[in-house]
């Protein structure tokens, strides 16, 4: 008598090991691979940042240059000039993508008629525009948007990346 032979095929537990193995390990290795360089692209412009504000005179209201400091931390950056809340008062946040543009939002407090455009531009009257700016490693620049162009003036900014142990003063 002969023994029937029987074929038998892959194990299907085997077979869906393997299916599970197929490209998913391969992209698992990848991402942990690309992990640092991401990391390292979101903290590529982190740290201390020189601002420097230049409105130039328009008509009767006067022109202005302030320098204050400012930080970049997770790519999120923030600066401030004056003291909150009073006078001459002004705050800059933004989100930086990783190429280096940004919209920025200044909100302040106008601290003189002298150097504020507009029919309410009173000291004391809160003000905000948007400033579009691009970063690369070690500087920026920006230019505060246009709007409605009927009221604002073409305000720049510089950005200037310090040394971790400088720290800017306010002008």
């Amino acid at each position: 008598m002969t023994t029937p032979h029987v074929v038998v095929g892959p194990c299907p537990i085997r077979r869906s090991i393997a299916a599970a193995r197929g490209p998913f390990p391969l992209l698992l290795v990848m991402a942990l691979l690309l992990l640092p360089s991401v990391s390292m692209a979101a903290e590529r412009f982190d740290g201390n940042w020189l601002t420097t504000l230049t409105c130039p005179a328009k008509g009767d209201t006067e022109g202005y240059t302030w320098k204050f400091p400012g930080v970049i931390q997770n790519s999120n950056f923030r600066a401030e000039h004056g003291t909150a809340d009073q006078p001459g008062y002004l705050l800059i946040t933004g989100k930086i993508a990783q190429n280096g543009t940004a919209k920025l939002t200044a909100t302040g407090i106008v601290a003189s008629r002298q150097y504020a455009r507009g029919v309410l531009a009173h000291q004391g009257e809160s003000y905000s525009y948007d400033i579009n700016a691009q970063f690369k490693e070690a500087a920026g620049t920006g230019t505060r948007d246009k709007g409605l162009g009927i009221v604002g003036r073409p305000c720049t900014f510089d950005f200037a990346r310090q040394d971790s142990a400088s720290q800017p003063a306010q002008q």
